[in-house]
């Protein structure tokens, strides 16, 4: 088998006007006043609030490891994603070395954004405002008048602002401004052994398929975030229907199915995974489901990721990267302001799958989780529910009840790192213990001489993505 290496992007060189973030200053809150989680106390206000929300992007997401793209979506130089990170645009792109490189979707000049597409090739990116060209490198290329300006004007310092570090994960590209950021491994912590159930199923690896569907929702982001890392224990309320419909008879699944056991992982650096235990809780596609060799996956993986993350289980990559390991899901839940969020949603497969069995996977991904799935509809109405009451003043302003679970965390020998009951806010107390945490911590450009990242030197990380 040929392969074509994806070559992950070294760390930028320092360019003019890169250090002023040091500069930008903002009033802080003291977050520490809206939890006990000690007692499983949340105050609502952090879903509301804007002030927050400002202090969260500079706090929370600038400094974290953020979800860009799948490998599998740049094939040849010039292929380009445009997404966000936080509230920032970016666009991801492979360069003529065949480089993944990620850089702020802003023109140095007005600050336009340079790629106003989705997605595509092209060569250069050019501002249409006043015309600044970039290359696929991030490098100005062009500059019209360009005699007009001054001596001292140096083009090559004027090239797009690039993150700090991009690098990935069994085909998951993520990147941070954050040049202090622990490596994405190390930042993704106890999780990959549960990540892997999804992305290591395959020897080939995975690949993404159908595109991305968007959509907005009115909710905070981190109302999603939470589910996803934690919340097993709405599926038998709020999916009611879907689960009739799902079941053989109609009539539901079965007691011992619907009161599954399970467990639920919580990870010091806010990340979570839950998942059932029981060996029918797979609702996966009938094709997919006879195609899948579950004996050589208990050889790959283990007994324990067979019979538990691999199952209809549900995980969060802190601070908003969520998937589905059955269905193939994978989220992002983009910020849009305290009360608002657009959910960018791929269906993943394993990349030596049959045709057949892909197509299979991408539907019934379009059928439970996708923008009118069934699952899906009933949660985007739950978190838009929840954020319509959050702005009255005493509504707004009451404590949340975050108990579940609470003292039953334990390591049981089976599952790595510490997990409690499958029905249990645990993960969902650790999510907001490190959203707690950083929102409390000057990020790395609120110190002293912080900069974007001056950093120097050459490294590359090579990956089959045949």
């Amino acid at each position: 088998m040929t392969s074509t290496p994806v070559r992950l992007g070294a760390p930028p060189a320092r360019r003019v006007g890169e250090d002023r973030l040091a500069g930008v200053r903002e009033p802080s809150v003291d977050v520490g006043a809206y939890f006990d989680l000690d007692h499983g106390l949340v105050d609502r206000t952090i879903f509301s609030d804007t002030a927050l929300y400002r202090q969260e992007l500079r706090r929370v997401f600038a400094p974290s490891w953020l979800f860009l793209a799948h490998e599998s979506q740049f094939k040849k130089p010039g292929d380009f994603f445009s997404t966000y990170m936080g509230a920032d645009p970016v666009i991801v792109t492979m360069g003529k070395d065949r480089r993944l490189r990620a850089f702020l979707n802003a023109c140095r000049h007005r600050g336009m954004r340079v790629c106003r597409a989705d997605e595509g090739a092209a060569k250069a990116f050019t501002c249409s405002y006043h015309g600044w060209s970039y290359d696929t490198s991030g490098k100005l290329i062009n500059v019209p008048n360009g005699e007009d300006y001054p001596a001292h004007f140096e083009q090559d310092q004027w090239g797009l602002i690039e993150v700090a570090q991009l690098d990935s994960y069994q085909g998951l590209v993520f990147a941070t401004w954050n040049p202090e950021a622990p490596p994405l491994r190390e930042a993704l912590g106890g999780l990959t052994w549960y990540l892997d159930a999804m992305l290591d199923r395959d020897p080939e690896g995975t690949e993404v398929i159908g595109g991305v569907h968007k959509w907005v929702l009115e909710g905070n982001w981190k109302l999603a975030a939470e589910q996803f890392a934690s919340d097993w224990y709405h599926v038998n309320i709020s999916h009611a229907s879907a689960l009739m419909v799902m079941s053989p008879t109609g009539k539901g699944p079965k007691t011992e199915i619907v009161q599954t056991p399970g467990r639920q992982y919580t990870d010091p650096l806010g990340h979570g995974h839950g998942f059932p235990t029981h060996p029918k809780s797979r609702f996966d596609d009938r094709i997919v489901h006879a195609h899948t060799d579950y004996e050589a996956l208990r050889e790959r993986l283990g007994d324990a990721r067979v019979e538990g993350p691999m199952t209809t289980g549900h995980g969060t990559v802190f601070p908003n990267f969520s998937y589905l390991p059955v269905n193939g899901s994978i989220r992002v839940w983009h910020p849009k302001g305290p009360d608002k969020m657009e959910v960018w949603a791929w269906t993943i497969v394993d990349k030596s799958a049959p045709d057949e069995v892909k197509d299979a996977q991408r539907i019934y991904n379009l059928r439970t989780f996708g923008p009118s799935g069934i699952f899906e509809q009933d949660d985007g109405e739950n978190w838009s529910e929840v954020q319509a009451t959050a702005h009255g003043f005493v509504a707004g302003s009451m404590t949340l009840n975050y108990q579940m679970g609470l003292g039953l965390e334990s390591e049981d020998g089976i599952h790595p790192g510490t997990t409690g009951r499958l029905y249990s806010d645990g993960a969902a107390r650790g999510f907001y213990a490190r959203w707690r945490d950083l929102m409390n911590t000057p990020a790395w450009h609120e110190k002293a001489g912080g900069t974007t990242g001056e950093t120097s030197g050459e490294t590359s990380c090579e990956k089959d993505t045949s």
